[in-house]
């Protein structure tokens, strides 16, 4: 079986993380030339191209399970580091791009649970890169060996790799009271809700229709929809009176008790599963990560299994 370089694993890394050559090269301190020649070494080795010279750049097949490979090859060192901080505490430094773990996380998450989880592994020196993105392509990130785990709503794993459910995460339907008053004092109803704007964290982002869709027994609903790609900015958004959001319970409990948000269908809610997925190695870290967020997944989501959507 062929051994590959690791300065040249850690380049073809570099390229794709970074989205480019340059950026590649600045990131491991070297020439442009040599990002160029180390990628080369390893198609050559390889014997076919990894890289797609496309605007963005994206990793061949083949590029992927090298890719992969890279990644599993910075998890033996981070468990490798950790182990050495057992033995000597604080003789190690921080962790470098090469010692780096990512993982792909909803904003949703992110916005509410999902730091927390984490925060005492950081504290630790784990360095961590969080991805964020919908979650139905969280989970491509994990499929194409980008990240070591990713949360989502999907509910199969892939092959070589785990999973774990998480609880789920309860979604409510909210707006500034003055914007409530005025546009619907009644709250939303299937006669109404087509009269109001929504704001939507992205494009890809189905929550809001899902939702008004499950409220009022729907199969398909179009709404009006602005667009700000931030969980914080989207309660900014409701707040400022740009329209009704569906959002994270956990996110608006404080303000709906405060009174700067009201509930406009009240007693509904949608309830969105998540799970773990990350691979199935013997890793320090790995479970250390899994553990983490089941633990404060536990505490955070509702216990039932709620709805298995792609959402945000």
């Amino acid at each position: 079986m062929s051994t590959f370089d690791p300065a040249a694993l850690e380049c073809l890394a570099a390229i794709v993380e970074e989205g480019g050559f340059e950026r590649a090269a600045v990131r491991l301190s070297i020439t442009q030339s040599a990002v160029s020649q180390r990628l080369r070494s390893l198609e050559v080795q390889v014997g076919t191209v990894l890289i797609v010279r496309s605007r963005p750049l994206k990793p061949t097949k083949a590029g992927r399970l090298l890719l992969k490979h890279a990644m599993q090859m910075r998890l033996l060192r981070a468990d490798l580091e950790c182990d050495l901080k057992e033995l000597s505490p604080g003789a190690a430094g921080a962790a470098g791009e090469e010692e780096r773990i990512s993982i792909a996380v909803n904003a949703d998450s992110i916005a509410t649970w999902a730091l927390p989880a984490l925060s005492p592994l950081a504290h630790q020196g784990l360095g961590l890169e969080i991805i964020t993105d919908d979650q139905d392509f969280t989970f491509e990130w994990l499929r194409e060996g980008r990240v070591l785990g990713c949360v989502t709503t999907l509910r199969s794993a892939l092959r070589s790799c785990k999973v774990e459910p998480l609880g789920s995460m309860q979604y409510v339907a909210v707006a500034e009271p003055g914007f409530a008053a005025t546009r619907c004092p009644q709250g939303l109803s299937p006669h109404n809700f087509n009269t109001v704007p929504f704001v939507a964290f992205n494009r890809k982002d189905d929550l809001q229709s899902e939702f008004i869709a499950h409220a009022c027994g729907l199969k398909h609903v179009a709404l009006s929809q602005l667009y700000v790609p931030s969980s914080e900015g989207q309660v900014r958004a409701v707040q400022a009176g740009w329209g009704v959001s569906v959002l994270p319970e956990l996110k608006v409990r404080d303000k709906l008790r405060a009174g700067t948000l009201v509930d406009v269908m009240p007693g509904q809610h949608l309830s969105v599963a998540l799970y773990w997925h990350c691979w199935n190695l013997n890793s320090a870290v790995l479970d250390a990560l899994t553990q983490a967020l089941k633990s404060a997944a536990s505490v955070a989501l509702s216990a039932d299994e709620g709805k298995s959507k792609t959402k945000r």
